[in-house]
């Protein structure tokens, strides 16, 4: 254990019902602690995972088995088709609904995954811009998107707001998009935007962690394991079956590889060297979002007693709430 969870919470937050968050790096090991966890402590989980929630998209997500999802009760995986879009106003409301039908039922939510934004956004209750889609400049800035490239573009963003920039893959098109579409109807910098609604629960963060040398190691065993298991088939029925390559869904690292290889782009021998490096690189970007100083995170290092001593202070925690 790395950081010991405080005796006390703030007092605004002392009646609020509670709500456990697992977050971490991928490949720390979260989806089997968290169900672990919600089956000693009566939880149902909330998957904050971006890529979890396309249908058909199993093994380069590294989704949860079958039997893993037969263990506790999951929300929020495979409720979107590819082509379908998800944005984060509409994920908190879907989020919040799962938390409320939860507490409905006398259980306890736990919101596990490592996509920051999207947790933050659930549990500091951030109110989106509001800002109302325009077709037409968004239409001029994916055309300025697609003549100048993602990478370029993104460049242009971080020099208005690097702050926005930092936190948002240049790779992900859509994103950059949509934070140059605020700034340009606002005037305003997008990372400036982020206002919060009043918070509704007590919150418990829980962040695993475990050397660096340990988690690239493990990386490797899971995409290994992705190909063994037939993740380029995946990929080739999912275009076989009509979704377009350019899908922002398949902007998930893993995706546009095998697609670039299906294509003619990568000799085959490359595409799991450039999966390894650009999972890495996405394992730094989630340390932005999930700081070791960060005194909201209670840290944990993963090991044989983990789950117990992870229990026993939630326990605690929840005793105190009592």
């Amino acid at each position: 254990m790395l950081s010991p969870i405080p005796t006390e919470s703030p007092n605004h937050a002392q009646d609020l019902p509670p709500l456990v968050v697992v977050l971490g790096p991928t490949a720390v090991g979260k989806t089997e602690i968290a169900i672990q966890l919600a089956e000693r402590l009566h939880g149902e989980i909330i998957s904050v995972d971006s890529r979890l929630f396309y249908r058909g998209m199993e093994i380069g997500t590294a989704k949860p088995s079958a039997q893993e999802l037969q263990r506790v009760p999951h929300h929020l995986i495979d409720i979107v088709d590819p082509e379908q879009s998800l944005s984060l106003a509409v994920f908190q409301s879907l989020a919040r609904s799962a938390i409320s039908e939860i507490r409905q039922r006398g259980h306890l939510p736990f919101l596990v995954g490592g996509t920051g934004q999207y947790l933050r956004a659930v549990t500091e209750r951030w109110l989106p811009p509001a800002v109302m889609s325009s077709p037409r400049l968004r239409e001029a800035l994916q055309n300025w998107g697609e003549a100048i490239g993602a990478q370029a573009l993104h460049q242009r963003l971080a020099l208005i707001d690097p702050i926005a920039a930092q936190n948002i893959d240049y790779r992900n098109l859509r994103r950059t998009i949509r934070a140059i579409e605020v700034i340009f109807s606002t005037g305003q910098r997008f990372s400036t935007q982020r206002r919060r609604g009043p918070l509704t629960d007590r919150v418990l963060q829980i962040g695993l962690t475990r050397p660096r040398p340990e988690l690239y190691q493990r990386i490797d065993v899971r995409i290994e394991a992705m190909f063994r298991a037939g993740f380029v088939d995946e990929v080739r029925r999912l275009l076989a079956a009509g979704y377009p390559p350019d899908l922002p869904a398949f902007s998930a690292i893993g995706y546009r590889e095998v697609i670039a290889h299906l294509q003619g782009q990568i000799p085959l021998a490359e595409v799991e060297q450039e999966i390894r490096r650009a999972t890495r690189m996405y394992v730094r970007r989630q340390a932005n979002w999930f700081k070791p100083d960060d005194p909201a995170i209670h840290w944990f290092m993963v090991g044989e007693n983990t789950v117990a001593e992870i229990e026993f202070h939630l326990r605690a925690w929840l005793n105190r709430m009592e």
